[in-house]
């Protein structure tokens, strides 16, 4: 039976590499684990965070667009990010150190049934701690060179939050079509998991009216969630368009193979194989150091390269 076994990655929008590495590096601590560039538009980096070597359900990825204006916050997006902490101690430790560089947070409160600290970067883009009582992606991998201390580091992604008009839809997309269990229910917010009791597949769904959210800078692009190999993929290719949807069809991301589709409510969904992952052009020691191309850009690196702003270094 094909399952989904949490989140792949969540990608977004950023106006500024350079901050955006100064924040989500020194300050949330996590490795960059790849400085690439967006395929469909090689002239903007793609920037990708994660533990020690960027392990599915631990990448958070970002577009860098400098032209990028504010987000119009709205309905029909994914509004929030879940990250997971050790214990309620690591949620203190964030508490102060937010204090310390100025990033505005919450009191300590409950977010998804658990003990949670809400922040935004810079841009704008919501995310909230979460305690993960020992729950994790079972592959994390510690980032030694990291400046925030092992016992509170940042796990990968818990509860992702998505805010639709209609959560009916949404649903019935989740439980009928890929299998996630629907644990709460009220009338206006509903929580999915793809593996029953684990926390880093979950998917919080909202039920807002109003307009749409316009993007921009600290906004969501899409969310990816994981399958295991080629042959997986290639049946959810099936799946989603038996359901009617339509289907990128298989894209070839040379760090994974991946599909594109858009539920009732417009969000973007992206499924991605595990591997062959990060290392493919590069060994973990380096990870994340140079600009890596996937082969067949490499021809204009030279090109590529001249139209980047570089990304401040150690």
């Amino acid at each position: 039976m094909n399952t989904i076994p949490g989140h792949h990655h969540i990608s977004m929008i950023t106006k500024n590499a350079k901050q955006n590495n100064r924040f989500y590096r020194d300050i949330l601590g996590l490795r960059r684990v790849k400085k690439t560039v967006n395929q469909d538009e090689p002239s903007m980096y793609h920037l990708f965070y994660g533990d020690r070597t960027g392990s599915p359900g631990t990448e958070l990825s970002f577009f860098e667009i400098p032209m990028a204006g504010r987000t119009h916050r709205g309905t029909n997006a994914i509004t929030r990010i879940g990250l997971l902490v050790p214990s309620e101690v690591s949620l203190i430790y964030w508490k102060e150190r937010f204090e310390e560089f100025g990033i505005q947070h919450s009191d300590i409160t409950t977010y998804a049934n658990k003990t949670a600290l809400h922040f935004e970067d810079s841009e704008g883009l919501r995310m909230v701690l979460l305690v993960s009582n020992g729950e994790k992606v079972d592959h994390w991998e510690t980032w030694e060179r990291s400046n925030v201390p092992e016992e509170h580091q940042i796990q990968g992604m818990g509860a992702v939050e998505i805010t639709v008009r209609r959560l009916d839809k949404l649903a019935r997309t989740l439980t009928e079509i890929f299998g996630y269990t629907q644990i709460s229910r009220t009338e206006d917010e509903a929580i999915f998991q793809s593996i029953e009791g684990q926390v880093f597949g979950e998917i919080v769904v909202k039920s807002i009216d109003g307009p749409s959210e316009k993007p921009g800078r600290g906004s969501i692009h899409h969310l990816a969630i994981r399958v295991k190999d080629d042959a997986e993929l290639a049946y959810w290719d099936e799946q989603v368009r038996a359901n009617g949807f339509h289907s990128s069809g298989i894209v070839d991301r040379f760090y994974f193979k991946s599909l594109y589709f858009r539920e009732s409510n417009g969000v973007l969904f992206e499924i991605a194989t595990d591997g062959p992952g990060f290392t493919i052009d590069g060994d973990i020691e380096t990870l994340g150091g140079k600009l890596d191309l996937p082969p067949f850009l490499e021809g204009r690196r030279a090109e590529i390269e001249e139209k980047l702003q570089p990304i401040e270094e150690d």
